[in-house]
C-alpha cells in the first residue's frame, strides 16, 4: 500500500503573506499524499510533530512531501507507512528578514536634574532592528501558543521597556541633560544592549537602536538656543563677519532690512576708524618734524619771514635784521 494513499493532494504555503508578519504557522487535519512545500525567498520552512522541530528548510523552491521533505524528517522518516491516512503535522514559516520599526516615547520622561526639582521632561524618538535568530526559542516561548506574529507585538513590548531604559541611560555617567544630543550613540548602545537581553529568550534579537532626537519642552528649549546665541555673540568681530557673510550670501545688504543696518553700521565704523588712524598719522608725522626756531615752541614765529621777537632774547624785534638787545641775526 503506498504512502498517503487516497488522500486529496495540498499546497503548503505562506498563504496571505505579510511584510510586518514575523511567522505564520501552517497546519490543517493532516498533510496528503502528493502534498507540495513552497518556500519562498526570505523564508524558512520548520516541520513541527507533537510540538517538537523535525526538520528545517531554507531554502526557496518547491518540494514534493514525500520524496523530497520526509527522508529528511528526524523522526519521521524512520515510521513505517502502512496506514491509509496522511501525516498529521505542522510548518512554521519564518520571515528572516532583518524588521526596523519606529519608536517613540508615548509620553515625556521626567529625568532628574538639580537645575529642575521636578525633573526636566523629555521626549525621545527613533528606530530599532531586530531578527528572528533562534527557532527553538521561538518556538518555546512564542510559536507554540500563537498561529502568526507581528512586528507590532514586539514593538509594544519594546515600547513598555523604553522609558525606564531611557531614564537609566541618560542619567548613568551625569550625562549632560541640556545636551543629550551630543551623548545619542552612548545612550543607543546602552538601550541596545538591555533590550536584548530581555528579548533573548524570545528568540529574537536587536540588531540595532538608535535616537534620532531628544525634544525639550519649548521654554527650555528657548533658553538652550538663547544659551548657544549668547556664546556667538561673545566675539563681536565673529558675529559682525557672520552677519555681513550671511547678507551677502543671501543679497540682502541693500535692501533695507537688518542686514542692511548692520553692514551700514560696520562701513560707517570702518570709516570712523580710518579717519582716526589717518589724524593719529599726522600727528606723529608733525611730532617727528624738526624745530628750526630752537624754541619748544613756534608762538615766535610771524606770517613773514622775520620773527616779531628776538628768538635768542625775546626782546621784540621790530623792523631791523638784527636784534637790538642781543645782536641775534633775524633773517
Amino acid at each position: 500500500m503506498g504512502f498517503f494513499t487516497g488522500q486529496l493532494s495540498n499546497v503548503i504555503e505562506w498563504e496571505e503573506f505579510r511584510e510586518d508578519m514575523i511567522f505564520y504557522k501552517w497546519h490543517n487535519s493532516e498533510i496528503k499524499k502528493g502534498s507540495k512545500l513552497i518556500i519562498r525567498p526570505g523564508q524558512d520552512a520548520v516541520f513541527l510533530f507533537n510540538g517538537k522541530i523535525e526538520g528545517i528548510f531554507k531554502d526557496d523552491g518547491d518540494y514534493d512531501i514525500e520524496s523530497d521533505i520526509i527522508p529528511f524528517l528526524s523522526t519521521l522518516k524512520g515510521f513505517r507507512f502502512g496506514f491509509n491516512s496522511g501525516m498529521r503535522a505542522e510548518v512554521l514559516f519564518i520571515n528572516t528578514k532583518e524588521f526596523t520599526v519606529k519608536w517613540g516615547t508615548r509620553s515625556a520622561i521626567n529625568i532628574p536634574t538639580p537645575q529642575l526639582p521636578g525633573g526636566l521632561p523629555i521626549r525621545a524618538n527613533g528606530t530599532f532592528n531586530f531578527r528572528v535568530n533562534d527557532y527553538i526559542k521561538l518556538i518555546d516561548k512564542i510559536a507554540g501558543v500563537k498561529d502568526s506574529y507581528l512586528v507590532e507585538d514586539v514593538k509594544l513590548r519594546i515600547s513598555s521597556l523604553l522609558d525606564q531604559l531611557l531614564m537609566k541611560w541618560i542619567v548613568k555617567e551625569g550625562k549632560d541633560m541640556f545636551n543629550l544630543q551630543a551623548n545619542s550613540f552612548d545612550i543607543s548602545t546602552g538601550i541596545k544592549t538591555d533590550l536584548d537581553m530581555q528579548l533573548f529568550d524570545t528568540g529574537l534579537t536587536i540588531a540595532g537602536f538608535n535616537i534620532m532626537s531628544f525634544t525639550y519642552p519649548e521654554e527650555i528649549q528657548e533658553m538652550i538656543t538663547r544659551s548657544a546665541s549668547t556664546s556667538m555673540i561673545g566675539d563681536l568681530g565673529k558675529y559682525q563677519q557672520v552677519i555681513m557673510t550671511d547678507g551677502i550670501s543671501k543679497g540682502r545688504v541693500n535692501s533695507g532690512g537688518f542686514a542692511s543696518d548692520m553692514t551700514g553700521m560696520m562701513m560707517g565704523m570702518n570709516i570712523a576708524n580710518q579717519m582716526m588712524q589717518n589724524m593719529n598719522q599726522s600727528m606723529d608725522q608733525n611730532a617727528k618734524q624738526p624745530n628750526t626756531s630752537g624754541q619748544p615752541g613756534n608762538q615766535f614765529v610771524s606770517n613773514g619771514t622775520k620773527p616779531n621777537f628776538c628768538p635768542n632774547c625775546g626782546q621784540k624785534t621790530g623792523d631791523a635784521n638784527f636784534c637790538p638787545n642781543c645782536g641775534q641775526k633775524l633773517v
